[in-house]
């Protein structure tokens, strides 16, 4: 008999609704606790009440529980039956109680608030770690940079950009899809290309933006790369050999690209929202604090701004640019520190 039943998402989501039903008549499932974590709110599992009975074996009686905008919604349920709510960052957790990122659940989680956590996933500091990847040219590590010289012109090479040791390798790792901020790049981009810097894009998605980054591709030969589709490998390579990493993402429930492009000594600019705001800080140049560059408002001319800015940092101010390098290879986001929030919420709930 668990203590606790952790769920997540939809797909798990009748898990709390079952458990607090079958509590009612049978001892054995009282006591159980249950947490949901929502990883992102898009997507609520949302059915016909023709299934209610057949498919999900719950009784007409229940249908209020789980009905929401004129169907069954799992998540909505799960959250009101759960212990405990938790996403995958602390500023998405405040966001959701905002119309623009709950898709139709922001009262449900403004009801549901004092039980609601934000808790920043983490990533594996071992499988991400350049001093021993062996998709790389050459290993480096936070106390020695010279391999990263060695990958980032592997990288120029493979992908066909001029060997240019000096110019910045501003890089994407991402699905072309609009949430992920590509119209702001689409829209700029001749703008931050008229500065001193290389662009690197991997990914695949809409047809709209893979035909926009091909043609650019042309444009701008020896200064850009595109890969349309994903390679592990690839990927590790372009973190390893990029100088800055861009992610403008209208909504960021928590992103790991971020975490992997910091530990491989890529400079972060991603806009605040979501896990992006929780782990990038800006760089401010009066007292040198930060550890990239950000902006808040959805909006391609703040965008160009500081993508130009981290590429002028990059050309004029070595030493800080080497600062915010430092800062994100040696920060902890390993999954220690988040497994630390889950033990603290679970012991909450079983007082």
């Amino acid at each position: 008999r668990p203590d606790i039943v952790h769920c997540n998402d939809w797909q798990s989501a009748l898990v709390p609704i079952y458990i607090r039903d079958e509590a009612v008549r049978d001892d054995f499932y009282k006591g159980i606790r249950t947490v949901i974590t929502v990883h992102n709110i898009e997507y609520q599992g949302q059915y016909s009440f023709d299934i209610l009975q057949d498919v999900f074996d719950i009784a007409p009686e229940h249908a209020p529980l789980l009905a929401y905008d004129g169907c069954i919604n799992l998540v909505k349920a799960a959250i009101q039956c759960a212990n405990r709510v938790t996403t995958v960052s602390p500023t998405y957790a405040q966001e959701l109680k905002y119309a623009y990122f709950a898709h139709g659940l922001e009262n449900v989680m403004s009801m549901n608030a004092r039980k609601l956590h934000g808790v920043l996933n983490g990533i594996d500091m071992q499988r991400y770690d350049p001093s021993r990847d062996k998709s790389l040219a050459a290993a480096y590590s936070s106390d020695d940079l010279a391999g990263k010289k060695k990958d980032k012109a592997a990288l120029q090479r493979v992908l066909g950009l001029q060997e240019r040791p000096d110019t910045p390798i501003l890089a994407m790792v991402s699905r072309l899809v609009s949430h992920k901020g590509l119209d702001l790049v689409c829209e700029t981009l001749d703008a931050f290309m008229g500065k001193d810097v290389q662009f690197v894009v991997l990914g695949k998605g809409d047809a709209k933006y893979e035909t926009f980054f091909e043609y650019a591709k042309q444009r701008y030969g020896g200064r850009m790369a595109v890969y349309l589709g994903y390679s592990e490998q690839l990927a590790m390579q372009i973190y390893a050999g990029a100088d800055l990493f861009l992610m403008p993402s209208k909504s960021e429930p928590c992103g790991l690209s971020q975490m992997i492009a910091m530990r491989y000594g890529a400079v972060p600019i991603v806009r605040e929202t979501g896990g992006l705001k929780d782990t990038v800080h800006a760089y401010e140049a009066w007292n040198g604090q930060g550890n990239g560059f950000t902006f808040a408002n959805y909006n391609a001319g703040d965008m160009c701004h500081v993508i130009c800015e981290a590429i002028d940092l990059y050309h004029d101010n070595k030493g800080a640019y080497a600062m915010l390098q430092q800062r994100g290879m040696t920060a902890d986001f390993s999954w220690t520190r988040s497994a630390q929030e889950y033990r603290h919420i679970y012991e909450s709930i079983c007082r």
